[in-house]
């Protein structure tokens, strides 16, 4: 019988990956625009990376820091959340980007979200 592998300890191995880690957030961003996302699972997505990438770099008092602006940030309105959370990602080896919304009636590119920010650490 094949044994089951634990999700969390899976996930986070999987995550130590910065470009896993980057198309990780980005799915959950974009379920978020499209409506399908609840709201409460974002936090938890970028706490799931913060585990991955942040805190084996970090000491027990900085980890804990950087987990405090993040849930500082997420419970502000406004511009200055979009830069809070870019500044937040950045200390993780990641970034915020833009990509070109797909209209319904448009096939989907071919490159994806996962490819474009390869790209972009080049």
């Amino acid at each position: 019988m094949v044994k089951s592998v634990p999700y969390h300890p899976f996930l986070i191995e999987q995550l130590k990956d910065s470009v896993y880690a980057a198309g990780y957030l980005t799915l959950f961003l974009n379920e978020q625009e499209e409506g399908d996302l609840d709201i409460g699972i974002f936090p938890s997505a970028l706490k799931d990376v913060f585990e991955a990438l942040g805190e084996p770099n970090m000491s027990v008092d900085e980890a804990s820091l950087h987990l405090e602006k993040l849930d500082s940030l997420l419970s502000q309105n406004g511009m200055a959340t979009i830069y809070a959370l870019a500044n937040w990602l950045k200390v993780l080896g990641l970034k915020l980007s833009v990509t070109v919304a797909e209209d319904e009636g448009e096939e989907e590119s071919s490159v994806s979200a996962v490819e474009l920010v390869e790209v972009a650490k080049v």
